[in-house]
């Protein structure tokens, strides 16, 4: 699965606050990179606890 549904006993709870974010990375230059981050827009699939 490569669309974070995987399971992990050590992170038992949901962080979507902390975690729930588009990662954007830009090149300047060579050697040098900015990490930026944007807000996800949820409108129709709402994130819910994983039940196993």
């Amino acid at each position: 699965e490569s669309r974070g549904a995987h399971f992990r006993t050590d992170y038992p709870k949901r962080d979507d606050e902390n975690w729930l974010k588009h990662t954007i990375v830009i090149r300047n230059g060579t050697d040098d990179l900015s990490i930026l981050y944007s807000p996800v827009t949820i409108n129709t699939w709402k994130p819910v606890e994983r039940k196993y």
